[in-house]
This record gives structure tokens, C-alpha cells and sequence, in this order.
């Protein structure tokens, strides 16, 4: 399968600290992949890499084949979809025109642009599939933050990206908005079989079923990286968060306790 990220002997330095030590991890097509760890362990930094917001210090970082350095990040970034529930927005657009804010890469819907017909109608489809068809005049300040969600997954979706990041999608959800946006993620398998996507998440409660791969990293180093069976273990999720933490799995959902 085609590399979408690669990070190969990455480190990354934040005013004379060292943030990541030595990160390597490649990403394939219809792989997704959960980046897991304690706060101010790098999930963050990670991420940057893969949205090509973030340059390292040392190391080699690819992201849809391009290598960083030779190539315009700007431009880059617009051919990635990105879900971050913290979305800036201020102005009470539509649903439909939040979504098609995701083909122009910016918050507000540019004053000279105009969606043809077949963006239009690729908009209203995700809509349809996200089972926000009924929403697509509602103003964004009147969503709930379980719709906005979805609304955003919609926006990331919308161009048509190979590469799908999702920023803790499930914060400030309540349980039953969370269930709901875990199994709009899982239908992406079927709607969407060949993207890949990058979670950053710091509880297992919120893996969708369909992870197929996980990072743990711990003070900016790797403390396992692979298939998501043999990483999300007691032994590897306690060296991680440097305490006690007993993991199970049932129905292909993940919990863990102290």
C-alpha cells in the first residue's frame, strides 16, 4: 500500500528543548492510525507533522509523498482533511456553507468564490450520509456540539483528501454524541475505504472500532508503534502514562482503568 506519512528519525526542538526524540512511523492508504499518549508527550507536534503545519528540527517527514523542504506547505495542507472541534468560526454560516468552507482551506467562505454544481452536490451527499441532510440551512452558533462535529468531519471530507486528521474530535461531546460521531468514523471504511487517517486522543474510550494501527509516546520518545493489537496493551499503555493502567477490548471497543 501507498505511504501517506512518513516520519523517519524525527526530532523537534521548541525554544532550546527538545519536544520529539528520534520518531519514525509511516502511515499507509486505508490505515488509521491512533496517536496516544499523556498530555505534553508530542501528540500534538505528531500531528503538525502530518498536517504539514510543523517543520522538524532534524529528520526526514513525507506527507502524501512530498518531502518537507522541497515543497510549498501551504499548497500542501489544502490536499489534507482536518477535524478540530476548536474550529474558529465566528460568523453564523450555513451547514451546507461551513462544509464547503473544507474545498477553500478557510473559515469563512471566501466573498468572490462560488461553489459550482457538482461541489454543490458533493456537499449535500456527505450531508445525506452524516444524516445532516435536514440541517444543511441551520446556522452554525444553533448546532450542537455532537453536530458540529459531524459537520466538520463533512468539511474534512469534502475535498476529497487522501488524508484524514482528527484533533480529540470527541471533546465536549457527551456520551451519546460521542457514540454517534465513533460510528460515523467506523462507516468511513465503507464510504471511504482507501483514505487514511491520524487520531490524537488521550482515552481509549475513544478509539473507533476500526483502528488498524497506534503510536503511544511518552516524554516525546516512542513507547510502541504497529498494529493497534499490539500496541494498546496494559504493559504498553502503563509504560505511557508511567502508571498502572489496566486495558481490555470487547466488541472491538477499548477501555482502561486504573
Amino acid at each position: 500500500m501507498t505511504a501517506v506519512v512518513e516520519l523517519d528519525d524525527v526530532t523537534f526542538r521548541r525554544d532550546g528543548k527538545k519536544i520529539l526524540h528520534g520518531v519514525s512511523f509511516t502511515v499507509r492508504e486505508g490505515e488509521h492510525w491512533a496517536l496516544l499518549g499523556p498530555n505534553g508527550a508530542g501528540k500534538s507536534t505528531l500531528l503538525g507533522f502530518c498536517g504539514a503545519v510543523t517543520h522538524p528540527s532534524s529528520g526526514v517527514v513525507r506527507v502524501l509523498g512530498e518531502t518537507f523542504g522541497r515543497v510549498e506547505l501551504q499548497a500542501l495542507r489544502r490536499r489534507i482533511g482536518h477535524v478540530n472541534p476548536r474550529h474558529p468560526l465566528r460568523s453564523p454560516l450555513t451547514v451546507r456553507e461551513v462544509v464547503l468552507t473544507g474545498l477553500t482551506g478557510s473559515v469563512e467562505v471566501p466573498s468572490r468564490w462560488r461553489p459550482d454544481a457538482d461541489q454543490l452536490a458533493r456537499a449535500g451527499t456527505l450531508l445525506t450520509r452524516l444524516g445532516l441532510a435536514h440541517k444543511e440551512d441551520e446556522r452554525w452558533p444553533v448546532l450542537s456540539q455532537g453536530e458540529r462535529g459531524r459537520v466538520l468531519l463533512a468539511r474534512a471530507l469534502v475535498a476529497e483528501p487522501r488524508l484524514l486528521l482528527l484533533d480529540e474530535p470527541s471533546t465536549g461531546l457527551d456520551v451519546a454524541a460521542r457514540e454517534q460521531l465513533l460510528t460515523t468514523l467506523d462507516g468511513l471504511d465503507d464510504t471511504h475505504p482507501d483514505i487514511a487517517s491520524v487520531l490524537v486522543t488521550h482515552h481509549l474510550e475513544e478509539l473507533p472500532s476500526t483502528t488498524t494501527h497506534a503510536l503511544l509516546i511518552s516524554r516525546g520518545r516512542v513507547v510502541a508503534a504497529g498494529p493497534v493489537a499490539d500496541v494498546v496493551t496494559t504493559e504498553h499503555v502503563s509504560a505511557a502514562f508511567e502508571h498502572p493502567i489496566r486495558v481490555s477490548r470487547h466488541d472491538g471497543r477499548w477501555s482502561a482503568r486504573a
